[in-house]
């Protein structure tokens, strides 16, 4: 031990000096402050299954585990639409789903934002419109932003969260900061 301590001593420092911080890569405060100057609160999302096989859901899930931690940007799921501000729709609708999700988004407060997510959510995927599916999301709800993949990654779905709330849209601008 007393050897390794003299070769510490002898040598000096061998790493290099830590950088400074640089101020344009702190995301997580930019986002809050969007997030603030939006909505006055945090994202509320409400995730809703139009039909879908559920590769979908697992993406979605695996955005509240530690790698992403959606909570920590301050965006969180809710289970009540009453209190969503995004609406996340998964699947082709089917007919026996198309009510519910009408209602759900009639529940849901203004700003309301739809985005679809999934190639069956984006463009009705292998099932298209039939006798038991009305299709794509935007053929019953009006939709911000559509996540494509089939399923699309977790990272991707957060890409499609962040656009749909940082676009420019009026019905946004309605609301005045706190």
């Amino acid at each position: 031990m007393l050897k390794t301590l003299r070769t510490i001593a002898a040598c000096g420092r061998v790493s290099e000096t830590p950088p400074d911080a640089d101020e344009t890569l702190r995301v997580s405060e930019t986002l809050h402050m969007e997030l603030w100057s939006v909505l006055g609160r945090a994202l509320c999302i409400r995730s809703v299954d139009g039909g879908s096989c559920n590769a979908c859901e697992l993406e979605i899930q695996a955005l509240n585990n530690p790698v992403y931690n959606i909570e920590g940007l301050g965006i969180r799921f809710v289970a009540s639409p009453r209190h969503a501000d995004l609406l996340l729709v998964t699947g082709p609708v089917s007919r026996h789903m198309e009510n519910a999700l009408l209602r759900t988004y009639a529940a849901m407060p203004d700003p309301k934002l739809v985005v679809a997510v999934g190639d069956c959510g984006c463009t009705g995927g292998i099932f298209g419109e039939s006798y038991a599916s009305r299709g794509r999301v935007a053929n019953v709800l009006p939709v911000v932003v559509a996540v494509p993949g089939c399923p699309p990654t977790p990272t991707r779905l957060l890409q499609g969260i962040l656009t749909a709330i940082t676009a420019p849209r009026p019905v946004l601008e309605r609301f005045p900061m706190p």
